[in-house]
């Protein structure tokens, strides 16, 4: 038998100050929280049809094995969101 070579593929990227779907406009936020609300991988690729079904189950691997990082990378995502809504609401009143 003669063995396969073993091809290690990245499917997360750092860019424009967050992780990113590699090749692609998704982030890996949307997967992750679609993924932590229990929508399977399958569903996924239904909501973003630019991802292959491998990309989303390399960007869940991706965040299963940073799961500490990206939490409070999403935290410190969430913070800022609620700073800019809070922000603007101010300047409504």
């Amino acid at each position: 038998m003669t063995p396969i070579p073993v091809i290690h593929k990245q499917y997360v990227e750092w860019r424009k100050n967050g992780y990113w779907i590699k090749e692609s406009r998704v982030s890996l936020d949307s997967v992750v929280y679609a993924f932590l609300n229990g929508t399977s991988p399958e569903a996924i690729v239904q909501s973003f049809p630019v991802l292959t079904l491998e990309q989303v189950y390399g960007a869940i691997a991706f965040y299963l094995a940073n799961r500490e990082a990206i939490d409070a990378y999403l935290r410190e995502g969430e913070a800022e969101f609620e700073k800019l809504r809070q922000a603007a609401r101010d300047r409504k009143n």
